[in-house]
């Protein structure tokens, strides 16, 4: 098979049109946001500003007159820029020593420790409803900056001999025409002459109603990070709205009432003379409508609108790195069985295996560098490893490349940029934690891109733990050790454009422990504008005996056959988890390509095909030398089938869930992979019981369209249907216990 390679611009299937109107108007001393069935009014008089209502398809859902925003100020002293510290200075961490269970929680409090030698003073707590005393009245502006985009911004600025003299507080709103959405940001720029930080910042702060606060989290909150999206909505589930945050990571807070900007403990940010800072952006998404009771579920305004017209929003106006990123899939990796004990022997017959069981990508992952660390190949292990790389090309296979954050002290980095190290220093193995707050970052981009060029790598995964710990180095970005946080991880996110810009043709994935930690953060609207994909936690080696070890003759097979079953319905829970999302941004390690006496049968591959295929079955460990003919040839016609379900329909970058089971693996489960024609997959599966037999609804069909389906793992035509018919189950279909079918809906 060879690797699938496609960019695409993909929109929603077809759902209702959007209805209501677009507009940004004033009303005395109020302004109204409308955006379509999402209206926010706000109100200026006393010069102050608040939100004295939100309404969705017209019913309040809003607790009360909002604060809109919160922040807090405090004055240097001394009033002068804050000093770094050198190398050597702030002792050491040892990453490695942070792993383990709530790891991020216990070591988030070392923000809090080594720092500059400024004291901040005098706090002042401000909010935009209450300002008055302090703030100059509001200065509206309505812009149209782009087509089908309307923005208000309203600038407040310090009172003249007062604390904030100089300080320019501008918050602005931003609609967009189809779109149920308001999105917010704040700018502060100080133009006095003192040195201020800010922090508490709460970008949005607002509160839902008691009776619109029932809430769904659309990607997980976990390792210390807050949910990116969550629908706070009314019990019946007939309408709400859609919470976004784009703060990257563990500095973002969401709260449970919808209030939404910066974690208190690890957030803050000094502006000297002259500078700005702006917030990342955060919105609302409304949904309303009825909800439809289905021959097999409900079918519920939010699950469309998230499968539907959100998912456009995100792609046209949020930004989502894959859709201008190449697509390799599937993937091996030679992490569960191998480890970091890779070398040539072992990666040309890998390669040679992939490519008969028709993979796409082969990553090498950790171990292929000397010290397991920074760009240069381990001479040892890998005599010449442009030939190696050579190899795995030439039999058909894209190459992936592991690399990290970490470096030794005599890389290259350092002869470039002696500087570039945090400070206190993290250590990883033999090597040193790196600063995405420094001009470092456009060097690690250029490094990357340079693979590219001496060993054709298309596809990186970047890791290792770093940024969480903080960087205070005297000639570094950051003026205290906390601001540094979200400076790092900005810094991270900005490598990825430039390495995109520089080799187009690069996947680029990052993973949660470079994104916070291990065990890390799971996946959010600020990694998926910058990367084509996330690594998500926790890494899973089900089924593939003894993990980072080639042997597992101590397992046995039936015990095997139970975690290669587990291991799939963790998948689909996990992609299920990270629904807000585009599908194909998220990826979760692994499928295990391990059979010991026949641990592996052909209905796990076939259940493992299905299961990753909630996302897209991108990544595959384990170790191929154990796998017989068959088991290569089952996995090339089954990568073959979804080749070709990619190249006709575009299947990885939909997922459709609404009016069909959650996932279960005691019960029957589906989910449709089809277009905006209708056309496309729909995945079903069975679990451990249930009935023989299932009616399979598939709501998502054009009801006036006729379809042809076909079993595609069973290889058998089902029949012409209607949509409607489709639609109200008259598809029936049998399995056995933990069976399960890949249906292709094509047009008649």
């Amino acid at each position: 098979m060879k690797r699938i390679a496609i960019v695409v611009a993909v929109t929603a299937m077809a759902y209702p049109a959007a209805r209501g109107e677009w507009s940004i108007t004033a009303a005395g001393d109020a302004y109204r946001i409308k955006a379509g069935q999402l209206e926010r009014t706000l109100e200026l008089g006393g010069r102050n500003v608040a939100t004295s209502a939100i309404a969705v398809d017209g019913v309040g859902i809003l607790a009360g007159p909002a604060k809109e925003l919160s922040v807090r100020f405090h004055r240097a002293d001394p009033d002068r820029k804050p000093e770094g510290l050198k190398a050597g200075q702030g002792g050491e961490i040892n990453s490695a020593a942070t792993f383990g269970k709530a790891a991020d929680e216990r070591f988030a409090g070392q923000a809090g420790g080594a720092d500059s030698d400024v004291r901040w003073v005098e706090p002042l707590a401000l909010a935009a409803s209450s300002w008055a005393a302090t703030l100059a009245p509001a200065r509206p502006e309505v812009t149209r900056p782009a087509a089908g985009i309307t923005r208000l911004a309203l600038a407040s600025s310090g009172a003249k001999g007062g604390p904030l003299e100089g300080m320019t507080i501008r918050i602005v709103y931003e609609i967009y025409k189809g779109h149920s959405a308001i999105r917010k940001w704040v700018e502060f720029t100080n133009a006095g002459a003192h040195w201020l930080k800010i922090d508490r910042l709460v970008i949005d702060d607002v509160a839902v109603a008691k009776d619109f606060s029932r809430a769904v989290a659309l990607t997980p909150s976990e390792g210390g990070a807050a949910s990116s999206i969550v629908a706070l909505g009314s019990e019946d589930g007939g309408r709400g709205v859609i919470v976004c945050s784009e703060v990257p990571s563990a500095l973002r807070h969401l709260g449970a009432t919808g209030d939404t900007g910066y974690a208190a403990d690890l957030f803050e940010w000094v502006l000297g003379s002259g500078e700005t800072f702006v917030s990342e952006p955060v919105f609302q998404y409304a949904y309303a409508g009825p909800v439809h009771k289905t021959v097999s579920g409900v079918s519920t305004p939010l699950d469309r609108t998230v499968e539907g017209p959100y998912m456009e929003f995100l792609r046209k106006r949020v930004g989502v790195a894959a859709d201008a990123a190449p697509f390799y899939a599937p993937a091996w990796c030679t992490w569960s069985n191998f480890g970091p004990a890779v070398d040539d022997a072992i990666i040309r017959r890998q390669a040679d295996l992939a490519a008969k069981a028709g993979f796409a990508v082969l990553q090498i992952d950790d171990g292929w560098q000397r010290d397991r660390l920074g760009t240069e190949p381990d001479p040892v292990k890998f005599p010449d490893f442009a030939a190696t790389c050579r190899h795995v090309r030439s039999r058909g296979l894209a190459l992936g490349l592991w690399v990290s954050c970490f470096r030794s002290s005599d890389a290259r980095d350092f002869a470039a940029l002696p500087g570039a190290a945090v400070v206190p220093a993290v250590r990883r193995l033999t090597g040193l934690g790196m600063a995405f707050a420094s001009p470092w970052r456009a060097y690690y981009a250029a490094d990357l891109a340079s693979l590219r060029e001496r060993y054709g790598a298309v596809y990186f995964k970047q890791d290792f733990t770093n940024i969480k710990f903080g960087d205070i180095a005297a000639g570094h970005e950051s003026r205290t050790r906390k601001e540094s946080l979200l400076r790092g991880l900005r810094g991270l996110l900005e490598a990825q454009d430039l390495l995109r810009r520089r080799a187009p043709d690069v996947a680029n994935q990052i993973s949660h422990e470079i994104y916070w930690g291990t065990p890390g953060v799971p996946s959010d609207l600020a990694a998926i504008k910058h990367a084509a994909s996330f690594h998500a936690p926790p890494n899973d080696y089900s089924g593939c005996g003894c993990d980072k070890k080639r042997l597992g003759d101590e397992q046995y097979p039936a015990a095997l056959r139970a975690e290669l079953l587990r291991g799939c319905f963790a998948a689909r829970q996990r992609f299920y988890a990270h629904r807000g999302l585009p599908p194909e941004c998220v990826e979760y390690f692994a499928a295990a390509t391990f059979s010991l006496r026949g641990s592996l049968t052909p209905e796990i591959q076939d259940r493992q095909v299905c299961s990753w295929l909630v996302g897209a079955p991108r990544t595959f460990s384990g170790d191929l030398a154990t796998l017989t003919p068959e088991h290569l040839e089952r996995y090339r016609r089954r990568f073959e089938a979804l080749r070709r379900l990619q190249e006709q329909y575009g299947i990885y970058r939909r997922f459709q869930f609404s009016g069909v089971p959650a996932p279960t693996d005691t019960d029957w489960h589906w989910w449709g992979k089809l277009n905006e024609q209708g056309l496309g997959a729909v995945v079903v599966v069975r679990g451990s019981g249930a009935e023989e037999r299932r009616a399979v609804n598939i709501p998502w069909v054009h009801a006036d369209r006729d379809y042809v389906v076909t079993a595609l793992l069973g290889g058998r035509p089902l029949g012409r249907f209607t949509g409607r018919q489709l639609q109200e189950g008259a598809l029936v279909i049998p399995l056995p216990p933990m069976g399960q079918e890949i249906l292709e809906l094509a047009p008649q």
